[in-house]
């Protein structure tokens, strides 16, 4: 079994991702503390219950004097209000303390849930993630950015909060459907449009294999992805400057999520590959990248089978919607002074962070994507 390992350097808040198939068989090799007379709090979905018994049973066996699991309902919804406070009441309940340990196994909303709760719980308790999505392994395990969703958009109450280790069983991704794993490859082409040509390239060569799940193209895959997201973080934690980069499609997209009411017709990676599209064209009509280069990211959407039509989830919608799309966009967290935020591109490879978008260049992307 080849274990990658991809070290987080932030100062004395320095981690490592460990990344393999069945490295969830023995997790305290991971952890970078004992367990013996800590308490420890696992946070799972009802998905993938069965990994979190097995790493309930490996922390008493390391000497955990307390360890509970708290199953909650999968899906976006389950970022909310609503489970946030019951974590919370559970965790309390349960006399944690400071020296405690807080395990998030499942997917980026498990991750964020639990990463907010240990954030704000008695002012900061340590935590792990244990992410068990193509998603979460590449994207919202790494850096930090912890969360939940409200009624007016996706992640607007959260905190950044590092957990103490990442560890990412490639061989947990099997329990995906197709949809959800392909969602999570959204996030991995990312990597390669916002900054990196050359693993673009490779995923042209090579994304059918990581999408059929080969060990080694898919271990590589998010070894890249991890490595490039660490670099960012690294640079930049708190998403003052260069981390930005990382919202690639992410504008066009949470509005989709949040007008899609997280009820599970539009995936998060779903919305960003539309989103990334949408990027593209906005850069195309603006004259800063050149066609040829949006179309030969469509066509590797198109080759691995990554939805990028919203219209097949809405049809073709009204300017009232429109309008409702540009007003959450007004409000996503990345927007400032009532302006939207955008990446753009200058092609593969190149994106930048801005402001000087037309309001109107944004409607007209929009209503031709619900046309398409």
């Amino acid at each position: 079994m080849t274990i990658r390992t991809v070290h987080i350097d932030l100062g004395d808040r320095r981690y490592d991702i460990s990344i393999g198939r069945d490295v969830l068989a023995d997790v305290i090799r991971y952890l970078p503390f004992q367990m013996a007379g800590k308490k420890a709090f696992v946070v799972t979905d009802e998905n993938v219950e069965p990994y979190a018994r097995r790493v309930e049973k490996q922390l008493l066996g390391a000497g955990a004097s307390f360890c509970d699991v708290l199953v909650l309902p999968a899906g976006e919804a389950t970022k909310s209000y609503e489970h946030y406070e019951r974590v919370l009441g559970w965790m309390l309940e349960h006399n944690i303390h400071r020296g405690s340990m807080i395990f998030a196994v499942g997917g980026g909303v498990i991750g964020d849930l639990a990463g907010f709760a240990a954030a704000s719980v008695l002012r900061g308790v340590p935590f792990v993630q244990i992410p068990t999505t193509l998603l979460s392994q590449v994207d919202s395990s790494v850096g930090g950015k912890t969360g939940i969703n409200t009624p007016q958009g996706k992640n607007l109450v959260g905190a950044f909060y590092q957990p103490l280790a990442v560890i990412a069983d490639t061989g947990a991704l099997s329990t995906l459907s197709k949809r959800e794993f392909m969602a999570g490859y959204a996030e991995v082409v990312k990597y390669g449009l916002l900054g990196d040509l050359a693993f673009f390239e490779w995923l042209e060569a090579n994304g059918t294999r990581v999408c059929a799940m080969e060990d080694e193209a898919l271990s590589h895959a998010i070894e890249v992805s991890c490595r490039a997201k660490a670099a960012i973080v690294q640079a930049d934690e708190r998403e003052s400057g260069a981390r930005a980069l990382l919202n690639l499609g992410h504008t066009f997209g949470h509005a989709l999520e949040a007008a899609a009411g997280y009820d599970g017709r539009l995936l998060h990676g779903e919305a960003v590959a539309i989103g990334m599209m949408m990027a593209f064209e906005a850069s195309v009509r603006m004259g800063l990248c050149p066609a040829s280069e949006a179309a030969r990211v469509r066509a590797h959407f198109e080759d691995v089978g990554l939805p990028i039509n919203p219209g097949a989830v809405w049809g073709a919608e009204d300017e009232v919607f429109i309008d409702s799309l540009v007003a959450t966009m007004k409000r996503d967290k990345k927007a400032s002074d009532d302006k939207m935020t955008f990446v753009l591109v200058r092609g593969i490879g190149q994106a930048f962070v801005t402001q000087d978008v037309e309001e109107e260049l944004v409607r007209s992307v929009l209503r031709d994507f619900f046309k398409d």
